[in-house]
């Protein structure tokens, strides 16, 4: 049996939904992490996707890889080759069948436990009504509303039907309580419409965890003032809960009860005049609030309610609401969309929506002639962001998680129609050619397209975000011409966890190389595509591999990383080599996009390493407050007791020397303990887990309240259990108790594969073992100091025993030799365990762990997905995020690779799927600066100033993103020495260096001595770095401090590139 599902106060609780340690779990944890509960009501739902062209196509696969229960296709139509620019289900040999039953057979290959189904008929009300009835509701509930919102959701998807057919079918789903959803991208431009009826209630509308403080003080009276550790993130009336509460008990159990805001520190409550008096500990958590919502159709053409992330944004989207409406009236006119920068056709739709008089406000008839002149179009990019927006706005309906749209949510990147030279595209340039990227050749004309078969781009990552890239590529034609290369590299294989968000991968490529899987996934998409796979990382250890050249020769680095320190460092070279950079990334439903381009945009600043929530060893050890405590704790058990007692062991067998060098007294007990503790068979391991068990959750506990009794006062009157300090109790060991014998069981199978023994996983033999171990009663020790504080905890170090130690040291000498005698270790002895946050055993010992400690504090416990997330740092994901975000950045590929230089057209975006806000903004232009370094008394005389006009050395001015260049080579042949390279400097610049710096590197240093600027000056570039792989660069990037200038100034100066031979 798993742990028991607990409902921590302060972390989100997601366990009810799958068995623990099951497949489920392993596929969809990440999910989990951005849906919550509500995850358990995607295997009832049945969603019809109407439209198979890319917009469906993208929103069935989101459906699909979440794991949806029924997922029912319909598509009248057959495939044709212009499907194939953004319809990536579709292979050339299902060209003339059937789009929907095409897509059926590779939808039912990505998740099969999905049911993919066909409907080739019309979408009548007696079919829908079936639809509806497909589905029974599930065993809960209770009669009435209740159960009419828990019953299985049932929703319809529309991507290519006529505004009429819309109408008539958005009506009988509003009255028969469907769930109705229109996505449609037309060329630069796209609408999602959500109606959920009349009586659509959000459970969770909030994407963060709830809102909760640690109490300090509750007082008795009428009404109550809760004390607490910060109120900033309570509003009055809010209603809120307490667990943990240790005297004035009667809280925990108590009905939700609103707050009032009375300062920083203090919440009024109600009357606590007859509860106990509180005596310590506890949390305060605000409730979430279930929301009621409406979205009726009836008036939302006429009088739209539109979503958008900044006021200034409306006028332009009811702009394109009249368009899409206009465009709709041309095609019922004329049978047909506007042909491609046809500028009559493009007037008619502009008549049309003044006509309709739908919109509100002035109408921008640019924006509607824009849209219209490319309407014909179809771009993946902009499918892939349509899409994905309506992918999320389904799992809303069926998770009842995030607050869904109100409506309307328009968007466009009508900014590609500004690039130079775009405005002069003509019906020609952009006619059909009977080719696969006939609807891309609609917006950008065919010699673009030829432009983007030449590029030569990497993919750096080949996880989630890399493979809606690498899906958006294989189908606009990235590197499929005769002069393209499309390199992919991921040193990762691909694991079953990736399957609900990856969509190139199959269970069958379980363990294969990421980037082998995915080369193949795009040749099968477009085997014109010229993609190779590397299984590199790309960082300082591959330099030799990926060279400035091999950067300088690349149109442009699309980085799909998820790790701070790759990103910067892709973005350090990037820039370095003056590379286009589109930089992406995710976490669960937050999103950003941010292209960086030489000469033009700001280099993306190098991201801090976020804290990974390091807590203080005394609170962990005797005042933990919260779970995220609890867990830390039991990370750092795991560690201490399964990886590193190991590798010490392990060095000292391969070490004849190990005791001979100078080891901290820690370090020899540990090896000697473990030596001492050695199995010899499985019920020694579980004798060991249940020692273990004693100590951490009994004994420890007593010794604490020995030393502190629950009434110790730190001075008269004053308590010392209290604050942020809760007064533990102890456990009692019970192998009938699921969450000790999980414990027992864990810690036991660990510890035997440590050992190298066989593990036995029969819970009935180890509860039989169990019962049968007797320990010997706990007698806490007099006068042992506890340290309160760190710096008490430095200063209570156990003085040295000196006869112990030898004694210890005799013996694990005696024990080397009994082991391998006088020859060297053949094999090591243990086996460390390094924590891996997929492995389910190790998920299982640090929720049992954390929450038996949690026990002992009366911390609410966490379940075991929410103990996965916090202890192994995952970074929440679904398929909706990624597939926009890739989406966002494909559009900034059409401006770079156009060769756009005008920073207006270029958009950082941000997208937030839980609250429908989509954030598309100019980036900021490179920063400029002026310095003079030499000169003295002139304005501005050694400090660099930002201004309006770049930096100025020697009368010439520089960007950010310039780089002096200098031939590395001397007349001998060889490198040049660092006198060479000073003399350079102020030959052709005037500038009197004072430090020369290559990296970590001090090349030159004015203010050494003579003897070590002699030296310096006269050693040549080759010969002085102990990295070795900077010898092997052909180029140096050497930073500099000129006479005057202030000693931090470095990174505003221009660096020096050097050329080696």
């Amino acid at each position: 049996m798993a742990p028991p599902w607990g409902g921590a106060r302060r972390v989100r609780s997601v366990g009810a939904v799958v068995m623990a340690g099951s497949e489920e779990e392993a596929r969809y944890s990440r999910q989990l992490y951005v849906l919550g509960d509500g995850a358990r009501r995607l295997p009832e739902a049945a969603v019809l996707v109407s439209g198979l062209r890319g917009t469906g196509a993208q929103v069935a696969t989101a459906l699909v890889l979440a794991g949806t229960g029924r997922v029912v296709l319909h598509d009248c139509d057959t495939a044709c080759t212009a499907d194939r620019a953004h319809q990536f289900l579709l292979g050339e040999s299902d060209l003339g069948q059937n789009r929907a039953e095409a897509s059926q057979r590779a939808l039912a290959e990505l998740n099969p436990h999905v049911v993919v189904e066909t409907h080739n008929g019309e979408l009548s009300e007696a079919f829908l009504a079936s639809f509806r009835d497909s589905l029974r509701p599930c065993a809960m509930g209770s009669p009435g509303m209740a159960a009419l919102t828990d019953r299985p959701r049932t929703v319809v998807v529309l991507t290519e039907s006529p505004l009429e057919e819309q109408i008539r079918i958005g009506n009988f789903c509003h009255a028969q309580g469907i769930c109705f959803i229109v996505a449609d991208t037309k060329g630069l431009a796209g609408q999602v419409f959500c109606d959920f009826g009349e009586h659509f209630v959000v459970d969770d509308p909030a994407e963060e965890d709830p809102v909760s403080a640690a109490v300090q003080h509750i007082s008795q009276g009428n009404p109550g003032v809760v004390t607490c550790m910060g109120t900033k993130d309570f509003r009055d009336g809010d209603l809120v809960t307490f667990s943990g509460v240790q005297g004035m008990t009667e809280l925990n159990s108590h009905k939700p009860v609103p707050v009032r805001v009375l300062d920083t520190s203090r919440l009024e409550i109600s009357d606590t005049s007859s509860f106990s008096p509180y005596r310590c500990g506890g949390l305060v958590s605000r409730v979430q609030q279930p929301k009621d919502c409406s979205h009726p159709l009836c008036q939302a053409l006429e009088e739209p309610k539109i979503k958008v992330a900044n006021p200034e944004d409306e006028p332009r989207s009811r702009s394109l609401h009249a368009a899409f409406q206009a465009l709709h009236a041309f095609r019922r006119e004329r049978g047909r969309l506007p042909r491609p920068r046809a500028a009559a056709d493009a007037e008619r739709v502009l008549e049309l929506a003044r006509s309709l008089g739908a919109q509100q406000g002035p109408l921008d008839e640019e924006v509607v002639r824009a849209f219209a002149s490319v309407s014909a179009g179809d771009l993946c990019p902009v499918a892939a962001v349509v899409g994905a927006l309506a992918a999320q706005e389904v799992l809303k309906a069926i998770t009842r998680k995030f607050q869904p749209l109100n409506q309307w949510l328009y968007f466009d990147a009508l900014e590609c129609l500004a690039l130079p030279g775009a405005a002069e595209l003509t019906e020609t340039d952009c006619a059909p050619r009977g080719s696969r990227y006939d609807g891309q050749i609609a917006v950008f004309g065919a010699n673009f397209q030829e432009k983007l078969g030449r590029q030569k781009y990497l993919v750096v990552g080949a996880g989630a975000i890399g493979c809606e890239l690498l899906k958006n590529f294989a189908m606009m034609g990235l590197a499929a011409g005769p002069d393209g290369e499309l390199i992919i590299t991921d040193m990762d294989t691909v694991a079953l966890s990736n399957l609900h968000r990856q969509l190139l991968y199959r269970s069958a490529d379980i363990s294969e190389p990421k980037s082998v899987v995915a080369a193949a996934a795009v040749q099968r998409m477009n085997p014109d595509v010229r993609v190779t796979p590397h299984q590199n990382q790309v960082g300082p250890a591959t330099e030799m591999l990926y060279r400035d050249n091999f950067f300088r020769h690349l149109d442009g680095v699309a980085s799909a990383l998820d790790t701070i320190e790759a990103r910067t460092y892709l973005e350090r070279r990037c820039l370095r080599c003056h590379t286009p950079l589109l930089d992406s990334g995710t976490e669960g439903t937050q999103g950003n996009v941010l292209p960086m381009v030489p000469s033009l945009t700001k280099p993306l600043k190098p991201a801090s390493t976020p804290r990974n929530g390091t807590f203080p060893l005394c609170t962990l050890r005797y005042f933990p407050r919260t779970i995220q405590h609890t867990l830390q704790w039991a990370r750092d058990e795991f560690e201490g007791l399964f990886q590193l007692p190991a590798e010490q062991v392990n060095q000292f067998m391969e070490d004849p020397d190990f005791l001979k060098q100078q080891r901290p007294r820690k370090v020899l007990e540990q090896v000697w303990d473990s030596l001492r503790k050695r199995p010899r068979d499985w019920q020694d391991c579980v004798h060991w887990a249940r020692q273990r068990w004693e100590s951490c959750y009994h004994d420890t506990i007593i010794q604490l309240l020995q030393n502190y009794p629950p009434e110790h006062e730190t001075s008269p009157g004053v308590p010392f259990w209290t604050g942020d300090r809760t007064c533990p109790h102890p456990l009692t060991f019970s192998p009938d108790n699921d969450t000790h014998l999980d414990y027992v069981l864990a810690a036991a199978h660990l510890f035997a594969q440590v050992h190298r023994v066989s593990p036995c996983r029969d819970r009935a033999a180890i509860q039989a073992i169990l019962h049968g171990v007797v320990l010997p009663p706990f007698v806490p020790q007099e006068g042992l100091q506890i340290p309160l504080t760190e710096e008490l905890a430095e200063e209570a170090q156990v003085p040295t025993d000196h006869r112990q130690l030898t004694q210890i040291t005799q013996d694990l000498v005696q024990w080397r030799l009994d082991l391998v005698g006088n020859e060297e270790a053949q094999a090591p002895l243990m086996e460390p365990i390094h924590f891996e946050k997929d492995n389910n055993v190790h998920i299982d010992f640090i929720t049992a762990a954390s929450n038996l400690r949690a026990e002992n504090y009366s911390i609410s416990p966490a379940d075991r997905l929410t103990s996965k997330r916090i202890a192994g740092q995952i970074v929440p994901a679904i398929i909706t995020t990624t597939a926009a975000v890739a989406g966002l950045a494909c559009l900034e590929v059409y401006k770079l690779v156009w060769g756009c230089q005008d920073l207006s057209c270029y958009r950082n975006s941000n997208i937030s799927l839980s609250a429908c806000l989509l954030l598309r903004l100019q980036p900021l232009p490179a920063p400029t600066y002026w310095f003079l370094p030499h000169g003295a008394g002139q304005p501005g005389y050694g400090v660099p100033v930002l201004a309006a006009t770049p930096w100025q050395y020697g009368g010439r001015e520089w960007s950010c993103w310039d780089r002096l260049e200098m031939q590395g080579v001397g007349a001998d042949g060889q490198a040049v020495t660092v006198q060479e390279v000073l003399d350079w400097l102020q030959r052709t610049y005037g500038w009197t260096v004072t430090m020369l710096l290559c990296g970590d590197n001090v090349l030159y240093d004015s203010k050494a001595d003579a003897e070590t600027r002699a030296q310096q000056q006269a050693q040549r570039l080759s010969e002085n770095f102990r990295d070795a792989r900077k010898l092997q660069q052909q180029d140096l990037e050497l930073l500099y401090i000129c006479e005057g200038q202030d000693a931090e100034a470095e990174d505003t100066s221009p660096p020096l590139l050097c050329s080696l031979p």
